[in-house]
């Protein structure tokens, strides 16, 4: 690493007041050690390292460079090229490569504590006699490269239709809305009667928002339902 770095600068400083530099610092290497570790031939635990390198950047770089250290590992392993991990762990460390650190599954339920909670009008009894009698709301995430993406539905429980959707890469309250005003649009100018609508939804805040309140079919807003548990 120490003849790396004076390579690195030599031209610009020369090679012996480096050596002074590091000498003043605690580093003692003399300019003979450096000139003769460059004639010296490379030892076979350098030559391993360089085809290990190369080895370790390809893969790396077909995966999208999101693979860590383990899973560097074991492509290696699965190729037959048999290396220890904490040697995959250095050289990575020293070529400066390390993978995407997975982050907490996010919580897409945060409860509403200043809004009137609805009844649980349904108590997990998801059966229904014909369309548009109870629709259930919800949102999910899904990881994707460039980061977490929140996907809100509205599902017919008697058809298992999903009536709206909508993505987005935040739990804004819009999300939930737009996928609710989809789902009312869609059945409103297929004909369909919504005056029998039970709306059910965990009791999180995109839910409770007044502007989610206020979409919701003039006969749906009494008999809205929330589940008694939060689901995270």
């Amino acid at each position: 690493m120490i003849v790396d770095y004076i390579d690195a600068h030599k031209t610009d400083y020369g090679v012996e007041p480096i050596c002074r530099v590091l000498a003043q610092a605690g580093v003692q290497i003399a300019p003979s050690t450096y000139y003769a570790a460059k004639t010296r031939p490379p030892s076979a635990r350098a030559i391993r390292d360089a085809e290990l390198v190369e080895q370790i950047h390809q893969i790396h770089g077909e995966n999208y460079a999101v693979y860590g250290a383990r899973k560097v590992y074991a492509e290696l392993k699965r190729q037959g090229i048999r290396v220890a991990r904490c040697t995959v762990e250095r050289l990575m460390c020293a070529e400066g490569l390390r993978g995407i650190t997975r982050s907490k599954n996010p919580r897409t339920t945060i409860a509403s504590v200043d809004t009137e909670r609805p009844a649980d009008l349904v108590n997990r009894g998801f059966i229904t006699s014909a369309p548009d009698q109870l629709w259930v709301a919800d949102i999910t995430y899904v990881r994707t490269f460039a980061g977490w993406t929140y996907a809100a539905f509205v599902i017919d429980v008697f058809s298992r239709r999903i009536v709206g959707w909508q993505l987005s890469t935040s739990l804004r309250t819009d999300l939930a809305l737009d996928a609710l005003e989809m789902g009312i649009w869609t059945r409103e100018h297929a004909g369909q009667n919504l005056s029998q609508l039970i709306h059910h939804s965990d009791r999180g805040v995109q839910y409770r928002a007044v502007r989610y309140t206020n979409a919701l079919p003039m006969p749906a807003r009494s008999p809205r339902s929330a589940a008694a548990a939060i689901a995270c």
